[in-house]
């Protein structure tokens, strides 16, 4: 008997597999456009205002409170809305069954969605981020190191929640509207709605230690070039952790 060897998938399929996902991120206009308009929408509304009110080291409030504000919005949408409807539809279409047969493992999918993810994220932060500085004169936070890490974690935090969403919902439509209520939620618990300062103490006090107040407070933070208080780094890090061993727990290929 022949033996046949089998390879394992090299750049040119990884390659193609981001093409696709890319792709289908493309021509999902409602996916591609929410996370990045309506941050946007949310920028312009307040910037006027925020703009002239000066809060520490010549940042004013557009500087450390709407753009971390914002910025969490582009994470989130994106993690825990967009990239759980699209691994719900692989799996409900029977790609992911399909693929975990051939030598390209559905964890290739995966790594392409969220790669794409990652990179779509990136687009909806430039672009906030150039209209602010551009239109209302934003500035760099104090401790910029400190704020792409934070933003780093914070992007990181989102997607294990959204795993979990992609690891439960049964369809794709289950998916978004489950990650939408999540979202809105945890942003509602975390300032989205008109600031943490309006929420009764205990529910204040919760939000910020859940990844949406978590993000926010701790990105405010390093604009102001404060100290990141630890109770934000922690809650952004049990967030993930969680996320990661519920989401591997519960996720199902078919």
């Amino acid at each position: 008997m022949t033996d046949i060897a089998v390879h394992r998938p090299g750049l040119r399929s990884w390659a193609a597999m981001l093409t696709c996902e890319l792709k289908m991120v493309v021509r999902d206009t409602a996916g591609l456009i929410v996370p990045i308009g309506l941050p946007m929408l949310i920028l312009v509304m307040n910037a006027s205002a925020a703009g002239d009110e000066v809060v520490a080291n010549g940042r004013t409030a557009l500087d450390v409170h709407v753009l971390p504000l914002v910025f969490t919005m582009v994470v989130a949408t994106t993690g825990i809305v967009n990239m759980p409807s699209f691994l719900a539809y692989y799996r409900r279409s029977g790609i992911l069954r399909r693929l975990a047969v051939t030598p390209a493992s559905p964890a290739m999918v995966l790594v392409a969605q969220v790669t794409v993810g990652v990179l779509q994220t990136g687009l909806g932060i430039a672009a906030a981020w150039l209209l602010a500085m551009v239109a209302f004169g934003a500035k760099p936070p104090v401790n910029a190191g400190a704020a792409i890490g934070v933003l780093a974690l914070s992007t990181a935090t989102m997607y294990a929640v959204g795993m979990i969403v992609a690891a439960l919902a049964p369809t794709p439509n289950s998916a978004v509207a489950i990650g939408l209520a999540l979202f809105f939620a945890l942003g509602a618990l975390g300032g989205m709605f008109g600031g943490r300062g309006s929420l009764p103490d205990v529910v204040a006090s919760v939000g910020a230690w859940l990844p949406f107040g978590a993000s926010v407070q701790a990105m405010s933070a390093t604009w102001v070039g404060a100290p990141v208080p630890p109770a934000h780094l922690i809650g952004l890090a049990v967030s993930l952790l969680l996320g990661g061993v519920v989401a591997a727990a519960c996720f199902r290929w078919d």
